[in-house]
């Protein structure tokens, strides 16, 4: 069975990955509006996991004082805004941030929840040090997901393309099999078998 810090980091885990997506939305400030529902979702499910008291309001604010003041997130979503390029630059800025952030909310309140203690009673100016710590920390951890993603599409790319050519094998070897059985060279049995094993690659 999982330990509460094993489910907690699947959670935010999870919702980074979300953030990420959420940062590429194309319309200015919506992708913004996305991420925090993403981060306050986020804290309730952190919450739970502690057994701590949740309350979405105080949850809202809480993600409003961390994240308020990354410039980076509104200027990156405001560049959506510009025409073509715009959407480009900015979407892929707003996702890195937005994951990052997200990261780091997380971190800042699992370690409230571990102390055993609310979003409501948090000192925000050691929330806030701590955000910017777990912020940087936060892009590492956005670039390692991203680099498995991409390995994972390109694997999955990979065997799609590999599983035709395997196909073509396999009927190959069984029209192989077929005039080798004509020819005497096999027998019922050996050929039966052989095409079984064949068959099951497919």
């Amino acid at each position: 069975m999982s330990t509460k810090r094993e489910q907690a980091d699947a959670i935010v885990r999870k919702h980074v990955l979300f953030s990420i997506g959420g940062g590429l939305i194309p319309i200015p400030l919506a992708d913004m509006a996305a991420v925090t529902a993403l981060q306050v979702s986020m804290l309730e499910q952190l919450a739970g996991v502690y057994g701590v008291g949740y309350n979405r309001s105080i949850a809202k604010s809480f993600v409003a004082g961390l994240t308020g003041g990354v410039a980076a997130r509104v200027g990156a979503s405001l560049i959506k805004a510009i025409p073509g390029i715009g959407t480009v630059i900015g979407g892929v800025a707003m996702s890195a941030t937005s994951g990052a952030s997200t990261y780091a909310v997380g971190q800042v309140a699992i370690k409230q929840f571990e102390a055993s203690g609310s979003l409501e009673d948090i000192d925000m100016d050691e929330a806030k040090a701590a955000y910017d710590e777990a912020f940087e920390e936060g892009k590492e951890v956005v670039e390692e997901l991203e680099k498995e993603k991409k390995a994972k599409e390109a694997q999955e790319k990979a065997a799609a393309a590999a599983e035709p050519e395997a196909k073509e094998d396999v009927l190959a070897k069984l029209e192989k099999l077929g005039e080798l059985k004509e020819k005497g060279v096999l027998s019922e049995e050996e050929f039966d078998e052989q095409k079984r094993k064949l068959l099951e690659r497919l």
